[in-house]
């Protein structure tokens, strides 16, 4: 049986924080710190919260609070970079792969393997096409053929459930979470800062954690090749790797 896997687009396959950090320091001359080093988000307000002598602004959409933008940047200035986002022609085509080359190699995997793959992604809308469209025609652009994507709002556990996925890869211990709380699916948690910051919690949940797409997909390859052997040698290596239900 094929397996079927999620993967999270921004902070796992596309580089969002570069754009918006790049867009901050024209906007508001922020120096840009480049992406994330601690595999954490920046303290700051609740999204959508309103600022001190602020009045009801728009909320900041859903998507910042997967984003790792400095926590110099005020509520204000977040809502207005995002506003600049969604005023931007086609902004999600325009993002750099976080690791060149590793779509592609998702690609020819999905192919190969025949993997059931979906992209979920929280992305607000921007000018010109759709979200979903953008995305896929990036998708495509880097290697995956006819990609399947998901602009989601809700808990990544219940849609893992309700697409009954095997594996959900994702940049946030709290999707993570809902992974394992809310469905059958193993969580691998992309986390490219120092392991010494991992939560605790993650690998005591069942929640594999890698540094890196490429770590992943060798990852997955390995489980597939060992998904047609006994039950016992596949349980043993997802027990090594954190994604047993028994760890």
């Amino acid at each position: 049986m094929s397996l079927r896997i999620a993967f999270d687009l921004d902070g796992v396959l596309a580089d969002m924080d570069r754009e918006l950090l790049r867009l901050a320091s024209e906007m508001f001359g922020s120096k840009p710190s480049g992406r994330r080093s601690s595999g954490r988000r920046e303290a700051s307000a609740p999204a959508g919260a309103p600022e001190a002598g602020d009045g009801a602004a728009d909320e900041v959409p859903a998507a910042d609070q997967e984003s790792e933008l400095p926590a110099t940047l005020s509520l204000r200035q977040r809502r207005q970079l995002w506003q600049r986002v969604q005023g931007t022609e086609n902004f999600w085509s325009g993002l750099n792969e976080l690791e060149p080359g590793e779509i592609k190699r998702l690609g020819a995997l999905v192919e190969q393997r025949e993997w059931e793959v979906v992209f979920l992604t929280r992305r607000p809308a921007s000018a010109g096409e759709s979200t979903q469209l953008q995305s896929q025609r990036w998708l495509h652009r880097h290697g995956v053929r006819f990609p399947s994507v998901f602009v989601v709002t809700g808990s990544r556990g219940k849609i893992a459930a309700a697409l009954q996925l095997d594996v959900v890869v994702d940049d946030r211990p709290e999707n993570c979470l809902d992974v394992v709380t809310d469905s059958n699916a193993r969580a691998i948690l992309v986390w490219r800062g120092d392991m010494q910051l991992v939560p605790g919690s993650a690998r005591r949940l069942g929640i594999g954690v890698v540094a890196s797409v490429k770590e992943c997909l060798d990852v997955l390859e390995e489980v597939d090749v060992m998904h047609a052997r006994p039950p016992s040698v596949l349980e043993r290596l997802k027990r090594r790797l954190g994604l047993s239900a028994e760890s």
